[in-house]
Formats: C-alpha cells, structure tokens, sequence
C-alpha cells in the first residue's frame, strides 16, 4: 500500500528548500517555525534560529524538514561537547544552553497538563533541574548495542533514532568515564576471542549488548553481557574484567534468541562474582538486580523522592501503598515517616530484591509480585483501606484497571509519579473526574540533554 501524499495548504513538497524563523520548540525537542500559517519541525534549531532548511516529509497541516544551512544563531545556542549527538538519537538539547532547555521542559509539562487534563495553572508548581547543574556523567546505567564492521571488528554505541543502525561512540558525556573503559576493554577482549556481534536484519551473531549499572554512591558496578545463547568464553572475560576493574562486582550472561527489540531476555546466569550489587538511595542501602529499575539519576531521584514524602507529609502511622514499586525504593525512603508500608510490582527479581532491601535496613514491609491492577482490585476487594498510595508506572502511564481500583480504595492523598507528562495529565484527568483535586505539582529534570523530564503531583481525595 502506498503512503498517503498530501497537498499542502501551505505550498510546499518534499525536497524543497525554504526559509524560517525558529520560534518554538517542541516537547520532543524540534524546533518549530511557520510557513505560511503550516508548522515546520525541525530537529537540532533553537528559538531564535534563522534557517534555511529541506522539507524531508509533508502530512496534512505540517511538515518536517532538516538544516540546510543557517542565516542567523539563536543567543541560547551553546555547544555542550558531543560530537555525535545529532546522529545517536540519545540527546536532543546539547546544542542549547542548558538554562534553555529547562525552559523548554517546563513549558512541555505545563503545556501537557494544560491540552490533555485541561488544568490552566498547575498550583504551586516548580521545576527542579539538575542537582549542581550536573548536566554530564550523570547516568548510572547505559545498554550499548553492539555491531559489526564489514572485516569483524565488533563495535558498540547506540542506535540511531528510529532504526537499527549502530553509531560507534566510544564516550558518552551522559556516562561515568569508568563506563568507557569497561566497555573499550570488553571489545578489545571480545575482537581477541573472535566472538560475533548480532545482526538486526539477518538475525544471526552472538551478541547483542553490554549492560552497565554502577552504584551512584556505592561505585559498584554490574557488568551483563545480552546474548543469543551460552559460549564458555565470555566466563574467561568475565574474570580478567573483574581483575582488572575492582569496581565490577557482578558479571552477567543473559540470554535473549529472539528477534525482538526487547533487550533483556528471561534467562541468566552468573559469569563472575555476585548476583547483584548495592547502592544507597535516600539513605537506605539498595540491592540491585539486572532486572531491577532503579532511577538513572540517583542525585535528582534522591530529590524526586524527597518531593514526594514532602507532598505525602505522613504523620507516622498511616498506611501506605507503593504500586509499581521495583526494588522498593520509593516505599522504603518513606518507610521511616509512615506505619507500614505494602509494595506491588510485577517483576519478580525485583520484589526479591525489595524484600531483601527492607530486610537490610531493618524496615517491616511487605512486597506483592503483581500487575499493579490486579493487585489494587485484590485491595478493593479486600477492603483494604490504606491513607496514601503511590504511583510510579512505565511511560504508558496506569491502565484503567488500576485507576478505577484506586478510585474504589479511596485514599485520602495519592502521589503519583510520572515519566511522561503526557500520560501522567491523562490519569490525572481521570482522578480529578472521579473524586480527587490536584493540590500540587512539580517537575524534576532526571535526564538532561534529553527529550524526558519527570513529574510528581499530589491529589487528595475530595471531601463529600
């Protein structure tokens, strides 16, 4: 079937080159400007920019293009050192200052909240960037896909934005530098033992990622290797990575056959060391499993999740439920302030890791492997009546199961957490239609340089 072609209103087609004003940018992070009333995006320009650019595609009242060439800089342009985040597809704002893309950020949550739950002023919002501006070296977790040159020399860096096209970086300013050197390592020792790099479109190699997560406060570090089936000589690796980096605590084999774009298969097993490495988070020691989620950005969750016990305000004996709780890391940076605390996540690996967190800090709770919507149905049914619930969800947001369970539950204050603005407004939308007000909101910049931002709101229950 052929894709639809457009006649635009404004004039233009594919492939012509035309001039214009970047006024706006997006919540994705193009830049916007308007040619003859029709709204143009294009990637890496900033308010301010005078560009000519190249119209790449054309849908019915808009349009895409890419610079061809510039006729004047915006005053916030900045260069933020990365010589291939325009091809990589990660960072979408290193060409900005990063006061701008703050700007940016808010204007995206307030705007969501504003189109989508209809909300005009967030009540006492405000934006939290990052910690010490610390905009570079701030992840604690990266997946590097691996590739292969025409003469087998296996690569890593990271996919281009919408395909399966490896772009070689060798130091990601998003990263530790320990990551760099781990990973440089690892191909030197996987390019000596003449092990393959999976192939996207033939399906047919070994493997197919290298997996890091370090301990923000603990610098230890998990190293996994995501490959298609067992080989012996990656347990050799294993060992002389551990020789050679003290830091590496846990090295990994996960096994994953499938054509997919899942990363992480089910199956592992260990190569070297423990199964799991620590943390600590909010205070509280947190083990970690190469399954667990874990925010990316300890120093700025650390300052999520303080907003959100602020919000929660507890008075010592409530009862409190953590839904999509992971390692348990939200629940247990409260469990100090409240009476008990219950966390329901569905990956099992994770809720063990919970339960040994809680076990580890001599914290009395209890952890549900369930999905998030069975589960609150359970506490509904059950009568279950706790004082405040807590919602930290994947970026599809809460399905309806859960929010009408927890409309049912009926908890007199629901913090909810969100990785996506657009979906947060929505189930917002929905809890304010159903019995509960929107008392106050923040957003928190966990990934600078990027497109993401994440968001915390307090609702209370209305009185009858």
């Amino acid at each position: 079937m052929s894709k639809k072609k457009y006649n635009s209103p404004a004039g233009i087609k594919k492939n012509d080159e035309i001039e214009l004003y970047i006024e706006d940018v997006n919540s994705f992070g193009s830049g916007v400007g308007k040619y003859n009333g029709m709204a143009v995006f294009v990637p890496l320009t900033a308010v301010g920019d005078r560009i000519v650019c190249r119209i790449v595609k054309v849908q019915k009242s808009y349009a895409y293009g890419i610079i061809s060439k510039f006729i004047g800089y915006s005053d916030v342009r900045e260069d933020r050192g990365c010589g291939i985040y325009s091809k990589c597809g990660g960072c979408v704002f290193r060409h900005i200052s990063y006061n701008e893309e703050c700007r940016i950020k808010e204007k995206a949550v307030r705007d969501a909240f504003y189109r989508v739950s209809g909300v005009d002023e967030l009540p006492g919002f405000e934006f939290i960037g990052a910690y010490d501006d610390a905009t570079d070296r701030y992840r604690n977790k990266a997946q590097f896909p691996l590739s292969q040159t025409a003469d087998g020399r296996v690569y890593a860096g990271f996919f281009a934005t919408h395909s399966h096209r490896c772009i070689e970086c060798e130091d990601c300013r998003l990263l530790p530098q320990i990551f760099s050197e781990i990973v440089a390592e690892c191909l030197l020792l996987i390019n000596a033992h003449r092990l393959t790099a999976y192939n996207e479109e033939t399906h047919k190699g070994l493997l197919r990622h290298i997996f890091l997560r370090r301990g923000h406060h603990s610098g230890e570090i998990m190293l996994a290797f995501v490959a298609t089936a067992q080989n012996d000589r990656l347990s050799s690796i294993a060992e002389e990575l551990c020789r050679k980096f003290p830091d590496i605590k846990s090295v990994m084999l996960n096994i994953n056959p499938d054509s997919t774009n899942v990363i992480l298969g089910d199956k592992s097993m260990l190569l070297a060391g423990e199964e799991h490495i620590t943390d600590i988070m909010c205070g509280k020691k947190i083990r970690l499993s190469l399954h667990s989620f874990y925010q990316v950005n300890t120093p700025q969750a650390e300052r999520l999740y303080a907003k959100a016990l602020e919000y929660a305000a507890p008075r010592g004996d409530e009862e409190l439920i953590d839904l999509y709780c992971g390692a348990g890391t939200i629940g247990l940076s409260m469990a100090g302030s409240i009476g008990h605390l219950t966390g329901v996540e569905i990956v099992l690996q994770a809720i063990e890791n919970a339960k040994a967190n809680a076990h580890e800090n001599g914290i009395e709770a209890d952890f549900i492997c369930a999905d998030a919507g069975k589960a609150a149905k359970m506490f509904s049914d059950k009568g279950v009546s706790p004082d405040i619930i807590v919602t930290d969800p994947p970026r599809k947001g809460c399905d309806n199961d859960t929010l009408e369970n927890i409309i049912k539950i009926s908890p007199e204050k629901l913090i909810m957490i969100s990785c996506n603005p657009q979906t947060g407004a929505r189930d917002i939308k929905y809890l304010c239609e159903n019995g509960y007000s929107l008392i106050k909101a923040a957003a928190v910049d966990l990934y600078p340089g990027t497109a993401h931002v994440e968001c915390v709101v307090l609702m209370s229950r209305d009185k009858a």
